[in-house]
């Protein structure tokens, strides 16, 4: 902190692999007293970094995806030991896409921070003599950036918030997921070593809660920027509303995907499927509540059933597996409870639902499918692991309605043969972003949920101006 690597006070513990439960590697564990002195650091640093050229801001973010690309070899085998995201989405989704993401933030801001308005006369008022009036919106910094991220993409979701943040003439203070802290540490000494300034870019890290709870109540902090689950969200915003913290907040999510009868059932299923085959269904974005009309309803819950037993579960190094474990033994022990939950509520258990018999060791859950109804809790709440639920519906009014009827509203999809119903259907979904056939992102579009799904938006310039204030400079002529 402060351009200084100094030791955590609470001295270190252990990160484990939750594909083999051994030693990763050992943790810093921060005090509340180191997070109000990065704080601090952050808020000293501010002036200079702030009225730094944004060229000059802009060069290091190209050296830091430079330097992270240089270092991808390093930093691919420790995020797939310390996630458990196998070689697949580790080499694809984890350490480029963070590279990507400095490089994105490295183009010019000046089309987002500055922005001109046609003068307008001005009668005279007792407030002021008339006269021609201009007018000028800067987005200028907010201050003290907060970043505190989940532990499924560590390395690529506080890029996503590091990168545009430090764009705008923000300083930071990192906040890891303590699961899987490493690849973060190595990427705020990544940004050291290209050259920003003392104070900019300020790591804490704890296995203890208490230092996250100070940096979001420090008065030298402006804005928390966090992605997690919403009743950690839900009390970040409590706690920063005392000091009027902006927020951006990606939280949880229940993701719908509607599938009409006309629809390419197999694409709808490789969609559907990928809540298995990505990252075990640790992803905010999955589609984990299948909303499936009754013509082709048989026929997806087979496809389903069949494309998931042959996902090769186990050592997410291996190439050819597809579905590795969970990041500890509590959260497997949360999606067993789900399960056991959703079997009680009377839910069809059609394939999985336990651990894999030939794996001895390891934090692993088999892809899991249930059917049922959308008042079950496995089709309400976030289990955030292999699991999908199937849910029938009759015809485009119940589709929303069933689809909608979530206190989520992160990611849906709705997969059809008429791309103009998929479209109208689209609109009337309460969710931040919705895939019509299709489970790719566009990485310029806004991200962010409706409803409990969180606060805000980011992506592309939507990212820059989240990290900003707008303020409006008048004058006459």
């Amino acid at each position: 902190m402060g351009g200084k690597w100094v030791d955590a006070s609470a001295g270190t513990y252990e990160v484990l692999n939750p594909a083999t439960e051994e030693p990763v590697g050992l943790a810093p564990s921060a005090s509340t007293e180191d997070a109000q002195a990065a704080a601090a650091a952050a808020r000293e640093a501010l002036p200079g970094w702030a009225a730094t050229d944004a060229e000059e801001r802009l060069a290091l973010m190209a050296r830091a995806a430079d330097a992270i690309r240089a270092r991808a070899d390093e930093l691919l085998p420790l995020v797939i030991a310390e996630t458990g995201a196998t070689a697949a989405v580790g080499s694809r989704m984890q350490v480029p896409i963070a590279a990507d993401r400095f490089a994105r933030y490295s183009r010019d801001v000046r089309q987002v921070a500055q922005r001109s308005f046609p003068p307008q006369v001005a009668q005279a008022t007792p407030l002021a003599p008339g006269g021609l009036v201009s007018a000028l919106a800067l987005r200028q910094p907010v201050g003290v950036v907060t970043c505190i991220t989940s532990y499924n993409f560590p390395l690529v979701n506080m890029a996503g918030k590091v990168a545009p943040a430090l764009a705008m003439g923000n300083t930071v203070v990192v906040k890891p997921a303590p699961q899987d802290p490493l690849a973060v540490v190595e990427l705020v000494r990544i940004l050291d070593e290209v050259g920003f300034p003392p104070g900019v870019v300020n790591l804490v890290n704890s296995v203890d809660p208490a230092p996250a709870q100070a940096l979001v109540e420090s008065p030298d902090v402006d804005m928390v920027s966090f992605t997690g689950s919403t009743s950690i969200g839900t009390r970040i915003a409590q706690a920063g509303g005392a000091t009027m913290k902006r927020l951006l907040l990606e939280l949880g999510g229940k993701g719908a995907c509607i599938v009409f009868d006309d629809a390419d059932v197999q694409a709808a299923v490789g969609c559907i499927g990928s809540t298995w085959s990505f990252h075990s269904g640790q992803i905010c974005t999955a589609p984990t509540r299948a909303v499936v009309q009754r013509g082709v309803f048989d026929q997806v819950v087979e496809r389903l059933a069949k494309y998931a037993k042959v996902l090769k579960v186990g050592d997410p190094t291996e190439r050819d597996t597809v579905v590795g474990p969970l990041i500890s033994a509590a959260q497997r022990g949360r999606v067993e409870g789900h399960v056991a939950t959703g079997k009680s509520e009377g839910a069809e258990l059609i394939v999985g639902g336990g651990r894999p018999s030939h794996l001895e060791k390891g934090f692993y859950f088999e892809p899991t499918l249930l059917t049922g109804t959308n008042e079950m809790a496995v089709a309400r709440e976030e289990i955030f692991g292999p699991v999908v639920v199937v849910v029938p519906f009759d015809d485009e009014e119940e589709a929303v309605q069933v689809a909608n009827d979530s206190d989520f509203g992160l990611y849906d999809y709705v997969f059809s043969g008429d791309t103009a119903r998929a479209f109208r259907i689209a609109k009337r979904l309460r969710a931040g972003h919705v895939g019509i056939n299709t489970a790719q992102r566009h990485h310029e579009a806004p991200f962010g949920g409706f409803k409990l799904s969180g606060v805000g938006r980011d992506g592309g310039d939507y990212g820059l101006e989240a990290y900003s204030e707008l303020q409006s400079i008048v004058w006459t002529s």
